[in-house]
């Protein structure tokens, strides 16, 4: 019944008619107009992973330089992860009260700050410091916000594949981009380029983003309500929880995302420590990984979820997840573990679209900034988990104790749903 409500709010949004009758002018341009704001939110997109995928090819080498070992540096990761928890949320109401253009500014503006501090970071308490200004910096799950909330329901989860695609394309550039600068120029030159760049994010964003991409008409005295409220609102925040489905879906991002989360926060460390890479080594690795993000999710997840359903989609994608798991626990060297990366990109890929169209199609549209920041949140709960988990799991037990540890969580991830799957479709049938 809910569903049935919000998918009838967001089907009269502007660029349909009541009646079926052919869209107005003005429709038209609206729909132009959105379209070419999703267009720049995807090119905003690209360049902040690019930004940060240079910053990747900074922290871990600057990192040793200062005397970090492997357990530090897991506790510098887990700090970010901390610092987004906390201020995913807080981020994501703040895109709901203020509109698209402050959130995505703020962002792009703390991402500024945070690499003009990497460039200075000359001892290890600066290179903690640096990382403050991650509270703000959730450039991309604001861009899923507009995607989202200009976006048709039945057309969502392919247009935030797409910025999966941006995903990709971003990881390309800014790896191997980082993995040049930093070996011909070092750390800091590489820092104040990212700076430079985030600059220039910005400036887009003051440029092409309307101050606000909710399209709803607003509920009587609901909008009022919420702008009177403070973003630090956890009862607002937490509201969402009580949705029907959303709780469930968020147990699971959460439970089978974890393993998976563990081994990508400690990809920097696993690159640096057992496979010996140096930095433009590393870089061209990264750049592999982009190419195969961008073939998924360029031509591939659009598809799938044009023809088959989300249910169906995440069983695939956890399924997926757990033998990829089984393959990392057991390979040796590079060219093993380049084997895994497609089905590894693919399972991320579908996971994390699916789960995030799931959870805004079951909110009101005037939350899914709120809804998009929950799902930053549970990210950083993995980066404050990952780091510190799998620094220990890799010091005592190896690399080969991660990727049993996605294998074994997603089974049983796989097993429980597969059950409620097939509890499911006899009454739907009937």
């Amino acid at each position: 019944m809910q569903d049935a409500k919000m998918s009838g709010r967001e089907e009269t949004a502007p660029e349909t008619r009541p009646g079926g009758s052919l869209p107005s002018r003005d429709d038209v341009a609206e729909q132009q107009k959105r379209t070419k704001t999703i267009y720049i939110v995807y090119v905003i997109a690209a360049l902040d992973i690019t930004w940060m995928f240079l910053q990747f090819s900074v922290t871990p080498y600057l990192a040793k330089k200062l005397g970090f070992n492997t357990l530090w540096f897991g506790y510098l990761q887990t700090t970010v992860g901390v610092i987004q928890l906390c201020g995913g949320p807080m981020f994501g109401r703040f895109g709901d009260i203020f509109g698209a253009r402050a959130a995505l500014s703020l962002a792009c503006s703390s991402t500024v700050v945070f690499f003009l501090l990497l460039a200075i970071a000359e001892n290890p308490a600066m290179l903690f410091i640096h990382k403050l200004p991650t509270i703000f910096m959730h450039v991309v799950p604001a861009c899923q916000m507009v995607v989202a909330d200009l976006s048709a329901p039945e057309k969502r989860a392919d247009a935030l594949s797409k910025l999966g695609l941006c995903f990709g394309v971003g990881m390309i550039a800014g790896s191997t981009l980082g993995g040049h600068l930093n070996t011909r120029f070092g750390e800091t030159f590489t820092a104040g380029f990212g700076a430079v760049g985030s600059t220039f994010s910005l400036l887009l964003v003051l440029k092409f983003i309307p101050k606000t991409t909710k399209s709803q008409a607003p509920t009587p005295g609901r909008d009022s309500e919420n702008k009177s409220k403070s973003i630090f609102n956890v009862g607002e925040i937490t509201r969402l929880l009580k949705f029907p489905g959303v709780k469930r879906t968020f147990l699971v991002k959460i439970v089978a995302g974890l393993p998976s989360g563990i081994f990508q926060v400690m990809f920097s460390i696993i690159a640096l420590d057992f496979f010996k890479l140096k930095p433009e080594q590393n870089g061209y690795l990264m750049a592999y990984f982009g190419i195969a993000s961008m073939v998924v999710q360029g031509g591939v997840v659009g598809r799938l979820t044009a023809r088959y359903s989300e249910s169906s989609l995440l069983l695939l994608s956890i399924g997926v997840s757990s033998f990829v798991g089984l393959a990392q626990a057991y390979m040796q060297d590079v060219f093993q573990f380049c084997l895994t990366v497609v089905p590894m990109m693919f399972s991320l890929s579908v996971f994390n679209v699916i789960t995030d169209s799931m959870l805004t199609k079951s909110v009101p549209p005037s939350d899914t900034g709120t809804m998009m920041g929950l799902c930053a949140s549970v990210q950083s709960l993995l980066r404050t988990v990952g780091p510190t988990v799998g620094g220990f799991m890799y010091v005592n037990y190896g690399i080969s104790s991660i990727g049993l540890l996605q294998f074994v969580v997603n089974i049983a991830v796989f097993v429980h749903l597969l059950q409620r799957h097939l509890r499911k479709t006899p009454g739907h049938q009937e």
